[in-house]
């Protein structure tokens, strides 16, 4: 387990917090669809992905050009303004009783979403190249303990209202954000800044960039792949548990807290000891493999019983992103890891953009009434091929 120092026990605490206030929405996001009248669970989960969508594209357009101020201007402010705009994205989430106020809403947190990238290239700042895979699964366990408590919490005070886990999550990122207020120091070095030009305002430039430094195209590419791919969890799990497995909003909630947890032991206690033990590129293998077959199981899952038993294997496939996270941020400069970050969590954005329009009218193809075929798992049986042929690009690398 890798020393955690005081600025990097903030971050984890700052991501953490961000993902309860994710995962305290999901499960309510079938309630919230039937709400804003966007009807049965296919309907919902159609208009469930336009929203998931929308967010991404806020994100995949903002996410670089927020690396590139972090990196001229400083990681701290970034971060604050961040938690500040998520904060009222909540509250407008809490009060919205319209589909289009809930899509504005989301949109605008899609905008917020710096705090993950800079997050990211803060701990790249204060940490040697030989320790940034076991710290960046470090990230990944913080926003599995979030997931762990996030659901859960949501699943319990929607009893209140079906808006209730909005209320609870802007109070957590205005605590948040005064936390940082007082306690958070800046990471970047003022010889390590660059400044901040007309390129860094056009995303696309700083794909052109990341993707021209040596070495890193193929993780890149890997990484936007599986990220494409792994999107079927947040985007339907609440829908897919519902219809295949008849599950209540609370068993939903529940399996997005255990599932949280296995992802926190997976990457804040198995990541460091795979690292050290199988090297950066066989453990991607391996974990392309595992996240493959608990797919296709998922895909023809009937019974709550074999999905619980596979979870684990599933929470082992997110030693993934991090791995490939690592090798992105070794291959770029110390003065480029904001623009490495917010090109890497652009690439996620945009498969989080193209994964609802694909998996979600295919959850509904699958799930309408009259159907030639009922099966509720079939996007899940395709993230499990699309994983699967990550596999040449890793192996030829």
């Amino acid at each position: 387990m890798p020393r955690v120092n005081g600025p990097l026990f903030f971050i984890l605490a700052t991501l953490m917090l961000d993902a309860i206030g994710i995962g305290i929405v999901f499960p309510i996001m079938p309630d919230l669809m039937e709400r804003v009248g966007a009807g049965n669970v296919g309907e919902g989960s159609l208009w469930a992905g336009v929203l998931m969508a929308a967010y991404a594209g806020a994100q995949f357009v903002f996410g670089p050009v927020v690396g590139s101020i972090s990196d001229a201007w400083g990681r701290r402010p970034v971060l604050l303004v961040a938690l500040a705009c998520l904060s009222l994205d909540y509250v407008v989430m809490a009060l919205a009783d319209t589909f289009w106020l809930l899509l504005l809403g989301r949109t605008l947190a899609g905008v917020a979403g710096a705090t993950y990238i800079t997050a990211t290239a803060y701990v790249s700042d204060i940490t040697p190249k030989h320790q940034r895979a076991a710290r960046f699964g470090l990230i990944g366990a913080a926003f599995g303990i979030g997931f762990v408590m996030g659901p859960a919490l949501g699943g319990v005070v929607a009893g209140w209202h079906v808006t209730a886990p909005f209320w609870l999550a802007a109070g957590l990122a205005a605590a948040n954000l005064c936390l940082g207020l007082l306690v958070l120091p800046e990471s970047l070095k003022q010889e390590n800044r660059r400044a901040f030009g007309a390129r860094d305002m056009n995303p696309f430039a700083s794909f052109r960039r990341a993707f021209a430094l040596p070495g890193l195209a193929v993780p890149l590419i890997c990484l936007a792949l599986f990220e494409f791919a792994n999107m079927v969890y947040p985007v339907l799990w609440a829908f897919w548990g519902k219809a295949a497995l008849g599950w209540s909003t609370l068993a939903v909630g529940l399996s997005l807290s255990a599932y949280g947890a296995l992802m926190a032991l997976s990457q804040g206690v198995v990541m460091p000891l795979a690292v050290a033990r199988l090297g950066e590129r066989r453990l991607v293998v391996l974990g392309l493999v595992i996240s493959g077959f608990a797919m296709a199981v998922f895909g023809f899952a009937t019974t709550t019983w074999i999905v619980v038993l596979v979870m684990p294997l599933a929470a082992l496939s997110d030693l993934v992103p991090p791995t490939l996270t690592a090798i992105a941020a070794n291959g770029a400069g110390e003065d480029e890891q904001g623009m490495v970050q917010g090109v890497i969590a652009a690439l996620a954005s945009l498969a989080a953009v193209l994964a609802p329009l694909i998996f979600t009218p295919l959850f509904r193809a699958f799930t309408a009434e009259g159907g030639t075929l009922y099966w509720p798992g079939a996007p899940f049986a395709l993230g499990a091929v699309l994983v699967l042929a990550i596999l040449p690009l890793v192996l030829r690398r």
